[in-house]
């Protein structure tokens, strides 16, 4: 049975998400910090503006000052430097002449700028060789995002291959608590999950061991039970004639009592035993409920067919066992109903006795319950508890309700057959 909360997000999704935020966070630091100091390399950059205006020639310079000036500070660079204007009218042009604002037209011919110095007083440098960074904030902000991306598809395998083996984990862990005693998780990696994995797999080993030899010690427990109580049975008719009636008819009661008991203690070790249904076919519930009821007197049937797919041997079982609650802790008349509505049968079974009080309802469930203030074995056994069993065994679930007029009924719910 595979169960996954569908309203939270998966683990791995959370590692990674958080992975995510985490960047996120210490790019938004990056850049507070880069803003708060000023950004060396934009302060750089400003300087460098500067340096540039004190070697060029003055805006109000003629013409040829601006050239002679412009050409001192290319000479021995190799560059091709172009001066323009505050409105981008050409000052000063040295080599091939970068077009003005050439990144942003279409068609323009010539080298293209590799570095754009804007002096304080206004005017542009355009250069072919770099002389400072261009646009530093920019170039920041594109390398975090590349970085964040980057670690971003990475991590994803890495957080999903940690996360796929937490995953197998809680499958196993699923099945276990599902009943599946074989339930065995693989033991990948030598961290800390690898870890978990080896000491979930030894103590599913060792209630595996357990369950087992609890069951066949109830099961060998059981059949050994019988051999006395034949003996007891035969010593009984041996000496029928030496005792009274009445006692007789205690003792045989006593031994009816306790064979009836072994045969459930077999029962409920043969379904802990068998992890499925073996014998399923298809098979109408209030027939089955019929003829249950024509064993005993004062049963009211009542109800409508109910096809469904299980176990006939198994759902009588549980049938005798409500019908024989009632029949030895009720008052008669006993009431069954059987009901169908969206591809449920619902059964109810109830009497006309007290019924059982409100805060025993899950507790009459329980194997060898005896209500309270019961000075006797007056309800002890395994009865109830096999219809529980029975029922989960089907897929179906049986509990304790109130029903309209406020008496309690035992209720069982089972799967029609689709």
């Amino acid at each position: 049975m595979r169960r996954f909360s569908m309203g939270l997000p998966r683990l791995y999704f959370r590692f990674y998400v958080t992975l995510l935020l985490i960047l996120a966070l210490f790019s938004m630091a990056v850049m507070m910090i880069w803003n708060r100091t000023g950004s060396p390399l934009e302060r750089s950059n400003v300087i460098l503006s500067q340096v540039m205006q004190n070697a060029l020639a003055p805006l109000d310079a003629p013409p040829e000052v601006q050239q002679a000036a412009l050409e001192r500070v290319a000479q021995g660079l190799n560059a091709n430097m172009t001066l323009y204007t505050r409105d981008w009218r050409t000052l000063a042009v040295v080599g091939v002449q970068i077009p003005a604002r050439h990144w942003r037209r279409q068609g323009v011919t010539g080298p293209p700028p590799e570095s754009f110095v804007r002096l304080p007083d206004g005017r542009k440098l355009l250069s072919s060789e770099p002389l400072g960074f261009v646009r530093p904030k920019a170039m920041l902000h594109n390398a975090l995002i590349l970085l964040a991306i980057g670690l971003g598809v990475a991590a994803f395998p890495l957080v999903r291959h940690l996360t796929k083996r937490l995953e197998r984990l809680q499958q196993g862990v699923e099945s276990l608590g599902a009943g599946d005693l074989t339930a065995r998780v693989p033991v990948e990696g030598k961290d800390e999950v690898a870890r978990l994995a080896q000491s979930f797999n030894r103590a599913v080993d060792q209630i595996e061991q357990l369950v087992g030899a609890h069951k066949t010690l109830l099961a060998n427990a059981s059949h050994e039970l019988r051999t006395p109580l034949a003996r007891i049975r035969l010593a009984l008719e041996l000496i029928k004639d030496g005792i009274d009636a009445k006692r007789r008819a205690g003792l045989e009661q006593d031994i009816a009592e306790l064979n009836h008991l072994l045969d459930e203690i077999l029962l409920a070790s043969r379904l802990g035993a068998i992890p499925e249904n073996t014998d399923v076919e298809e098979l109408d519930l209030l027939a089955l409920a019929a003829e249950e009821c024509a064993h005993y007197d004062e049963v009211e049937l009542d109800g409508e067919s109910a096809l469904m797919m299980g176990d006939p041997r198994l759902l009588r079982r549980l049938l005798r066992n409500l019908l024989e609650n009632a029949h030895r802790h009720g008052v008669p008349p006993a009431s069954v109903e059987i009901r169908c509505a969206q591809g449920i049968a619902t059964l109810r079974v109830w009497d006309k006795g007290p019924g059982v009080p409100d805060p025993e309802f899950e507790r009459v469930f329980e194997p060898f319950f005896r209500p309270r203030g019961t000075l006797d074995n007056n309800g002890a056994g395994l009865g109830l508890a096999l219809v529980r069993q029975i029922a989960r065994r089907h897929g179906g679930e049986a509990r304790c309700a109130l029903m309209r007029n406020g008496r309690s009924c035992f209720e069982v719910t089972l799967p029609l057959k689709s």
